[in-house]
């Protein structure tokens, strides 16, 4: 046996039997001769060992005097329940026990003689405290109620960890202070309990061995596996999905407890009402498959053979699927299929069943072991205690799925940003509150008055042209090899058609000479498809075994039925020019957001298009100020600076090589902008508004007046503005970038042509420098640059 005291306690403890021994003197001068002379004897047994009485210091007394102890405690533990209670004496809260029954002796036993029996859910810290109340409910009056159910964690012979709730009978135990102890005032004690965490402060006012604890208790264990299983199962399943994933052996543990049995395995599948299937939850460490029923698959439509008629009942009957043999089970027709695929996971035994809530399925818990018989019909109605915790965690699941669904669906086809989120959740609210009270709601329109516009780009140059001039190409090398695979088959072949496809092969060969028409690329394809490929394609004709039209077909994209390798190597390049600017931007513009709250959304077109606008509408709950506009326009000339720079890093490697212009349009009235229902997305509001939106979509195809020269160029950033104090603001921001040796130091100005409707707009044209090794570049503020103009 091991003693375990705890190193600090406010009680010196002194484990004494003197209640027990005056309790005999009372019956050894009583009337009832056999009591009476049963006391006497035991009296003089332990009349030479005085410390029984006065207190017992040195172990070593218990360890030898074990059976006269377990004599003297006859009466608290009768020989009659010893093989059916749990018990021993111990002090409370110490990790020290001793005269334990026989029932007890046999689990400690089986736990193996590597097993400490020590409180499995307390610490020296705890342990402290406990002492401490236990001192101010007893002496002080107080009505402390701190103590928490308390555990012993022992294994049985089979490795499954049962636990044991203590409870403690304090009879035979008195408190009290030494010489040393000064009362405490309610102040003092009022400071305590505001101060749990004050470990000092409960030493300074229960000082180290300030309190004799004499006596000893006696520790009353029930077996509280199931329940507390159940508690911890519960805690589990409400913690976050990320964290259950890595939980996924703590749950068999649990489950192992619950079932007492070590074999056992669990899994776990979700059904889709909606498409009758079952979903892996992948809810193993690795992300291997969380089931036993789907393997390494995915999905399984619930009308899959491999279910069989067994499972179809389950389904129909919403009764859990029992199989106790299913080696057995397999022999029956129609559940072969489900038979094998377990025993082929070595699944002797097992349980199926559903978890339901409002007569629907929402899932299948699976419970498999190794070995036959473990799992039946019988302890499957554990799962009674177990089923309503998982159906918590089923709908949360599916609730769970549903909003990262609505999530994705906002990101990816009606975004709403966070920015601007808040409107339309109250207009929302206000919705759900009137139809709570069966009222008719009009929405009303969401519109943010007086907000400052920015808008830019990065636009692929040229796009058009070398889009016609891929998809020329393709055209060419189709029709060329189509000739030549008719050129080939001519000289073995009689068949006069064949002159004649290939003459008109020749003539759209010539027309490809010139530039693309409108129609001439579905022209060429119709062609091919109704006229050249049948005859390809036919056996008589000889052409099927060719090896040159067997690679020809194979040339071929799945879904056009045309050539398109020209024109996957553009749209490629496009895609990686996009993909990259765009995860950028996206990226910067999060922390843009510091600047100050403001409405953000970006287009993927042949490049990329992006919107911002700022005002106190957007953020009503901050104070705005024009220096935040300043900040952002910095902020957005820096960015469009390094997709720039990231675009020049990136073309060398890109399967078609790109060029790409930038743009940005200055403009500092304040306008309104509208959420149009019918477009769900964001346009401006209002006649005079419109004239931004004109210039927006006109400006990038405008010219230098007088010249036909475009305004925007390759690998540089144009910046359009109408008034002298937007040309003044961004000449400072250039020279500061300029400083900065991000721009160049060469800076163009120019009118810009008249646009229909538009007239007197200018702009300012520079080269970002590409000789920069950093992509990342450090973000300057407004500040920043008033600090250097300064």
């Amino acid at each position: 046996m091991k003693d375990h005291f705890f190193t600090e306690s406010p009680f010196k403890t002194l484990i004494s039997f003197h209640k027990l021994i005056e309790s005999l003197e009372e019956i050894a001068v009583s009337d009832i001769d056999y009591r009476a002379n049963y006391a006497k004897a035991l009296l003089k047994e332990i009349e030479p060992f005085p410390e029984f009485r006065s207190g017992i210091e040195n172990l070593d007394l218990i360890y030898k005097n074990e059976k006269l102890i377990q004599n003297l405690l006859a009466d608290l533990f009768p020989t009659a329940l010893t093989h059916n209670e749990i018990k021993a004496v111990t002090i409370p809260f110490q990790n020290f026990s001793f005269n334990y029954t026989e029932r007890l002796k046999k689990i400690v036993k089986e736990a193996g003689v590597s097993f400490d029996m020590s409180i499995s859910n307390l610490n020296e810290y705890q342990f402290y405290i406990m002492n401490c109340t236990l001192i101010l409910n007893e002496h002080y009056g107080q009505k402390i109620d701190y103590n928490n159910p308390l555990f012993y964690d022992i294994p049985n012979q089979n490795g499954i960890i049962n636990q044991y709730r203590i409870l403690y009978n304090a009879d035979f135990i008195e408190i009290t202070p030494t010489a040393a102890v000064k009362k405490l005032t309610q102040d003092e004690i009022d400071l305590l309990i505001d101060n749990y965490d004050n470990i000092a402060l409960w030493k300074e006012k229960f000082p180290v061995n300030s309190w004799i604890l004499k006596g000893f208790g006696i520790a009353i264990l029930f077996d509280a596996t199931i329940e507390s299983a159940i508690s911890k199962l519960k805690s589990n399943l409400l913690k976050p999905e990320m964290e259950q994933i890595s939980l996924q052996n703590n749950f068999e543990s649990i489950f192992r407890s619950i079932f007492k049995n070590s074999n056992l395995r669990i899994g776990l599948v979700i059904y889709d009402t909606e498409e009758n299937k079952f979903i892996n939850t992948s809810f193993n460490e690795d992300g291997s498959s969380g089931s036993f029923i789907l393997s390494a698959d995915q999905e399984l439509n619930c009308e899959n053979e491999l279910l069989g008629c067994s499972f179809e009942k389950l389904l129909e009957t919403k009764k859990p699927l029992c199989i106790s043999n299913v080696e057995k089970f397999a022999l029956i027709p129609g559940n072969e299929k489900l038979g094998n695929h377990l025993l082929d996971q070595n699944i002797q035994s097992c349980i199926f069943a559903p978890i339901i809530n409002n007569n629907t399925i929402l899932g299948i818990i699976e419970l498999v072991s190794s070995n036959k018989r473990e799992l039946n019909s019988l302890n499957a109605r554990k799962l009674d205690l177990i089923i309503p915790y998982l159906i918590d965690t089923a709908e949360r699941h599916n609730l769970d799925k549903q909003h990262q669904i609505d999530a994705i669906i906002q990101r990816e086809y009606t975004a709403i940003h966070p920015s601007v989120y808040w409107k339309f959740r109250r207009e929302a609210s206000k919705y759900f509150e009137t139809n709570r009270q069966n009222k008719d709601y009009i929405f009303k329109e969401i519109v943010f008055k007086e907000v400052y516009p920015l808008y830019g780009q990065i636009d692929i140059q040229s796009s058009s042209e070398h889009r016609n001039q891929t998809v020329k190409q393709d055209l060419i090398n189709q029709v060329s090899t189509l000739i030549k695979i008719l050129d080939h088959r001519e000289l073995h072949s009689s068949l006069v058609v064949l002159k004649q496809r290939k003459f008109e092969l020749k003539s759209f060969l010539n027309q490809l000479q010139f530039p693309l028409k409108a129609d001439t690329e579905q022209q060429i394809q119709l062609y091919i498809e109704n006229e050249i490929h049948p005859i390809l394609n036919n056996r008589e004709s000889g052409f099927t075994k060719e090896i040159s039209v067997i690679n020809y077909f194979e040339s071929l994209d799945k879904k056009s039925g045309m050539f398109y390798h020209s024109r996957k190597k553009f749209d490629n390049a496009v895609s990686i020019i996009n993909k990259k600017l765009a995860s950028l931007l996206d990226e910067k513009q999060a922390e843009a957001q510091l600047i100050f709250p403001h409405y953000y959304e970006r287009f993927k077109t042949d490049g990329i298009e992006h919107n911002i606008y700022i005002g106190a509408s957007i953020a009503p709950s901050k104070t705005f100020d024009i220096l935040y506009l300043h900040n952002l326009r910095l902020w957005q000339l820096q960015i469009v600076c390094e997709m720039e720079m990231m675009h020049h890093q990136l073309k060398n490697s890109l399967p078609y090589e790109l060029e790409v212009a930038s743009l940005i349009l200055v403009f500092s009235s304040s306008i309104s902008i509208r959420f149009r229902m019918d477009e769900k997305r964001f346009d401006v509001d209002g006649t005079y508004n419109a004239r931004y939106e004109v210039v927006k979509k006109r400006i990038d195809k405008a010219n230098i007046k007088g010249t036909k020269e475009r305004i925007t160029a390759k690998e540089k950033i144009t910046i359009v503005y109408s008034h002298s104090n937007e040309e003044t603001e961004y000449l400072n921001y250039i020279k500061f970038l300029q400083f900065k040796n991000i721009l160049e130091p060469t800076i163009e100005q120019f009118e810009v042509e008249e646009l229909q409707g538009v007239s007197g707009l200018k702009a300012i044209r520079v080269k970002v420098r590409n000789d920069n090794e950093i992509l990342t570049l450090k973000k300057y503020s407004y500040q920043d640059l008033l600090n250097e103009l300064n």
